[in-house]
């Protein structure tokens, strides 16, 4: 009998010693699982959590874009600043824009007209928004109450040319967020005209320019910060695009809508380029403001 006792006492110790270490497998399977799991939900894989993010983006990006600062206080001599709202149960349109001293020079009123009867005509978009109306036979599209609004940065070089931004914001059915679109227009203070891409740059430059603006976009995207998803631009957006800029008295800025070097949730609706690297493809005449 002593000898049976000595035995079960070795089987059970045994068998006690065979689990613990199959315990302890366990146990690090069992982390070895937690740890991925941890870490993917910090990176916010969760389908509902990716929009949000994006969602924040989007703000941040158009709040960006609507405290920058512009020269309207400096010039607020030259310009007069105008603002004209329409609010109806259907509709709102809301448009801010500056206008120019005619006081100073009669020449203003060139920018002044084409200001207000081509580009912020109140009465032709109200038009616009109820032909679409009338057009569009959804009732959905009928009951969305629509929204249109233009607001403005203004700036000048060497009090010769003011040089004015325009953004859109385009609220569309089921949309969280608005979207931004950019027109920009460069005036002639002293010849009273407007003046575009071949006023200020050479002609057949597009490429050489195209190349500058893309080793900038790289260079932000390789910083990363907001720039992680963004990609070069193509030479027919340049084409499309390249009268969209404004300019002080130490860069050019090109201005472009969403997902055209972008998208909407990152990066930035301009590329700024100091006038010190397009010396190469400014034009250098007498009437081009830029030339220094």
């Amino acid at each position: 009998m002593k000898y049976i006792y000595i035995i079960l006492l070795v089987l059970l110790f045994s068998n006690c010693k065979k689990d613990k270490p199959q315990e302890g497998i366990l146990d690090m399977d069992a982390a070895e699982q937690l740890e991925p799991l941890i870490e993917d939900t910090l990176q916010s894989t969760d389908p509902d959590i990716a929009p949000l993010n994006r969602s924040i983006s989007i703000e941040i990006k158009q709040k960006n874009l609507i405290k920058k600062k512009d020269e309207r206080e400096e010039l607020q001599k030259l310009i007069i600043d105008k603002r004209e709202e329409i609010d109806t149960k259907e509709y709102t349109i809301n448009f801010k824009y500056p206008l120019l001293n005619e006081s100073f020079k009669p020449t203003h009123r060139n920018f002044n007209e084409f200001i207000t009867q081509y580009y912020a005509n109140l009465k032709e978009t109200e038009l616009d928004i109820l032909e679409s109306k009338l057009l569009c036979d959804s009732i959905a599209a009928a009951n969305f109450r629509e929204e249109r609004f233009i607001d403005y940065k203004i700036y000048s070089v060497n009090d010769q040319l003011v040089s004015v931004l325009f953004y859109k914001e385009n609220f569309y059915s089921e949309a969280m967020h608005p979207s931004y679109t950019f027109d920009c227009f460069n005036f002639d203070l002293n010849r009273g005209v407007f003046m575009t891409y071949e006023d200020f740059f050479v002609q057949g430059s597009e490429d050489e320019l195209l190349g500058i603006i893309n080793n900038n976009i790289n260079q932000k995207i390789r910083s990363g910060n907001m720039y992680y998803e963004c990609w070069e631009l193509s030479l027919d957006d340049l084409f499309l695009n390249k009268n969209n800029f404004v300019l002080n008295d130490e860069y050019a800025e090109f201005y472009f809508d969403d997902c055209i070097i972008c998208p909407s949730y990152t990066g930035t609706y301009s590329i700024k380029l100091p006038l010190v690297d397009l010396l190469s493809v400014l034009k250098k005449y007498d009437l081009n403001p830029l030339v220094f």
